[in-house]
């Protein structure tokens, strides 16, 4: 690999008038698109601004980036506008230039896509309230119909984030068909889930309204009219020379060619990503936003668009987005702490960003190839950072506005809105289906079973007392899994006799964790019937995937009662487990949270190890992949002694994360994995910390706690309890990622980060966590595996 340069700048910050320095050779392509002034012309600080120059070539030094362009204007002028480090550091170094052009990534959504179907409205072809159905109809399959453009816009359709990749190997008209054949994966217009199929829809939407393919018409109606002559898709000659590159895809270095692999398979053209830009161009549509829709007597939008774009809409878990533009989500870490809810922007996965703000008349315009050589490249701290120092540096008028005069702020009060009743129905266990059903599956046949506490009807009666009483079934022994078979022990379980039933109870949790032949002897069923989490370092499912092996081996048949995921069926997340990192708490490369019910999983388990199993599945009767556990109208019972709400499920998946480090969850408390800490931890640090981070769905309050059991049994902790505000914006394995990224901020040499990779099992996301990458980043780290999950877990679902 080529040296890194520590990003001595190609300029400086600028103090030239419009008369000479860069519009004295109007030819060139970094000449300004706006007049250059000091920064103290415009109310902002030089010497503040300067602080951008240490903080990009630091972490240049860190490999964070290669290198970076940097425009920031204020009232209609340019004050600072940098190029740092290189442009190319692979095959040979190239050093980087204002005039770079780069791989926007998803700032296309923004400039071509919402602003494109923006005119489509203003010219009265379109109406956000339509459905996109009216003018894709095969977009209307499986439950779409009623999707409408603005949903889509605001990342609130219900679709999947991203579908399979192998979805576009036979070209764009087969990928397209694709997405309009998959399922929602929420309800329309309930969740923020961001989306690039939907933005992918959006750009074929434009082609079928306008009749022009996205990049003629982005080109015909907002770039050539502004003399953006630098933006497009799929540059060529002198454009894409000046390009910056990415990766290494099929042998060669992409420049000029889209790194996203959808848009890459679309042919370079897609809603979501593909298009190419300068500082210099994104400069004069940051602007026209600012004038209003106008730049240089040429107006693109309405002043009553743009406001329309960029209105704050209160997402329903409590995300704020406008029309294509983040206002404040998970995704707006490059607003940095400063700038105003109310500001606007969006970043792009190559390490773009455009942050824009009204009330002071600032932007700022971030690029760099950070994927460049080797996809390690992380700059979602740097991006935030500059956005913070860019807005210390503003000093007089035009502001926003300090402090509301007291009869500003009452119209403004958002006052509480009643809740939509929750949809409950009586949800049948496969136990119940069984039981109904007369016992048929088990007609003649002699039995194990495995199971636990949580095995039992809805009228509270034992799945064992239910199968030793069954007609024509004979009940021969009982397997026990972790916790024993009352769920009440917290270590190894030895093997017992049922006093009831006078049945061996053979434990899978003590010296052996596989039935052995021994206690298989004499079966030819084993039916499995214990409630699961949902989480995949939550032992039960292990338990299971043994039990079929062996059950395979011997040509017993394995049967299944289906029960309900209790966080849900439909949200996944989290890494997907290494395969060398396989463990009793990662039996098989899932996501953490896997979204599927336990018989789902065992469909899973059987076909893609290749188990063998003459497996059936007992389906449940009324659930729904969208219901929470209190929506099966079914009671609580613990799954495992420290389980003891829906609420400490709902948190589970993310914070056990912290389990195998030197911080307690909670365990030997009243409140198990939903507060954390440790002796050594200032709960009031972390908590502010936490806060700061707007993580969706949560808050976080300071305590001090004595847990009764390890860690830390009997020490009095300082840490933090974890406030649920709002559970379907709740995202578990993310809050356990921001939790890890605090925690080793602030404690480097305390906190002991390689245990947390323990349940992780996945390599990569310990790394970037020490190497102190953000959440969003390990996050996205991940997502390629996700998507691959998602396309595998498709085949299996039974709901």
């Amino acid at each position: 690999m080529m040296g890194w340069t520590r990003g001595i700048g190609l300029s400086v910050i600028i103090s030239l008038s419009s008369a000479g320095g860069v519009f004295a050779a109007p030819s060139r392509p970094d000449r300004a698109p706006l007049p250059v002034v000091a920064p103290e012309a415009v109310g902002m600080s030089s010497r503040h601004l300067a602080h951008i120059d240490a903080i990009v070539q630091e972490a240049i030094a860190r490999r964070e980036l290669p290198g970076a362009v940097i425009l920031v204007a204020r009232q209609g002028r340019i004050v600072y506008w940098r190029a740092f480090g290189d442009r190319a550091v692979e095959p040979e170094r190239i050093p980087m230039t204002r005039d770079t052009v780069f791989d926007l990534a998803s700032l296309t959504k923004v400039v071509a896509t919402a602003t494109s179907v923006m005119i489509l409205v203003e010219r009265g072809k379109i109406r956000l309230g339509d459905p996109v159905a009216r003018y894709i109809p095969e977009f209307a399959q499986n439950g779409k119909e009623r999707i409408t453009i603005e949903q889509l816009l605001q990342h609130r359709g219900g679709l999947i984030a991203d579908n399979d990749l192998a979805d576009y190997r036979d070209g764009p008209e087969k990928a397209l068909e694709r997405i309009y054949a998959l399922r929602t994966v929420a309800e329309p217009g309930t969740r923020f889930i961001y989306s690039d199929v939907g933005y992918i829809v959006l750009g074929e939407l434009v082609r079928r309204v306008s009749g022009q393919r996205l990049d003629d018409f982005a080109r015909e109606h907002i770039f050539r009219p502004l003399g953006m002559m630098e933006t497009t898709f799929t540059p060529t000659g002198a454009l894409r020379e000046r390009c910056a590159p990415t990766e290494r895809r099929e042998g060669r270095w992409m420049i000029g060619e889209v790194h996203d692999p959808r848009a890459y398979a679309l042919g370079g053209v897609a809603g979501h990503a593909g298009l190419f830009s300068t500082a210099r161009d994104l400069a004069i549509y940051c602007q026209m936003m600012l004038n209003g829709g106008t730049f240089r007597g040429v107006r693109i939008l309405s002043p009553l668009s743009v406001r329309r774009m960029i209105e704050v809409r209160h997402l329903p878990p409590g995300e704020m987005r406008g029309l294509g533009w983040d206002v404040h989500t998970g995704y707006s870490s490059n607003r940095g702490d400063l700038f105003p809810i109310g500001s606007f922007g969006h970043t792009g996965f190559t390490g773009t960003s455009l942050w824009i703000d009204p009330a002071s008349r600032t932007f700022v315009i971030f690029l760099s190839n950070r994927v460049h050589p080797d996809g390690r490249g992380d700059v979602t701290s740097l991006r935030g950072r500059v956005a913070s120092v860019v807005a210390a540096a503003i000093l007089r008028p035009p502001l926003p506005e300090l402090w509301s005069p007291p009869w500003a702020i009452a119209p403004h009060v958002e006052r509480p809105r009643a809740r939509a009743p929750v949809e409950t129905t009586s949800v049948l266990n496969g136990i119940d289906v069984l039981r109904r059903d007369g016992f048929r599956l088990l007609e003649g046949r002699r039995v194990g079973v495995i199971t636990n506490h949580t095995g039992r009807a809805r009228d509270g009666t034992s799945t064992i007392d239910l199968l030793a009483r069954a007609p024509k079934v004979t009940l021969v022994a009982l397997f026990s899994p972790e916790h024993g078979l009352r769920g009440q022990a917290d270590g190894p379980v030895g093997d017992a006799v049922d006093e009831k039933t006078g049945l061996p109870i053979y434990s899978l949790y003590g010296p052996r964790r596989r039935p052995t032949a021994e206690m298989l002897r004499g079966l030819d069923t084993l039916v499995f019937d214990i409630q699961d989490i949902g989480a995949r370092f939550y032992t039960y499912i292990t338990t299971m995937g043994y039990a079929m092996e062996e059950a395979a081996a011997r040509g017993i048949r394995f049967i299944v009662l289906d029960r309900p995921n209790p966080i849900n069926g439909q949200d996944v997340e989290g890494s997907v487990a290494d395969p060398d990192a396989l463990s009793f708490t990662a039996y098989h490369p899932i996501p953490i949270r896997h979204g599927m019910t336990i018989g789902e999983l065992a469909l899973l388990f059987n076909a893609e190890r290749k188990i063998g199993a003459d497996l059936h599945v007992v389906k449940m009767e009324g659930w729904k992949r969208e219901y929470w556990f209190d929506q099966t109208d079914q009671e609580w019972v613990n799954p495992s002694p420290n389980m003891r709400s829906l609420t400490a499920a709902t948190l589970y998946p993310g914070v056990a994360l912290l389990e195998t480090t030197n911080v307690s969850v909670g365990r030997g408390t009243d409140r198990p994995f939903e507060l954390f800490g440790a002796p050594w931890m200032d709960g009031r640090r972390v908590a502010e910390e936490l806060n700061r981070r707007d993580i969706p769905g949560v808050r976080f309050v300071p305590i001090r706690f004595t847990p009764r059991a390890s860690p830390f049994a009997g020490e009095e902790c300082g840490g933090v309890a974890i406030v649920v505000t709002e559970r379907a914006a709740v995202r578990p394995v993310r809050l356990g990622i921001e939790i890890a990224v605090v925690l080793h901020r602030l404690y480097p040499e305390t906190w002991r980060v390689d245990a947390f990779g323990r349940l992780l099992a996945h390599r990569r996301t310990l790394e970037l966590l020490k190497s102190g990458a953000e959440a969003e980043t390990i996050e996205r780290a991940w997502l390629t595996e996700l998507e691959r999950f998602r396309h595998i877990r498709q085949r299996y679902l039974l709901y």
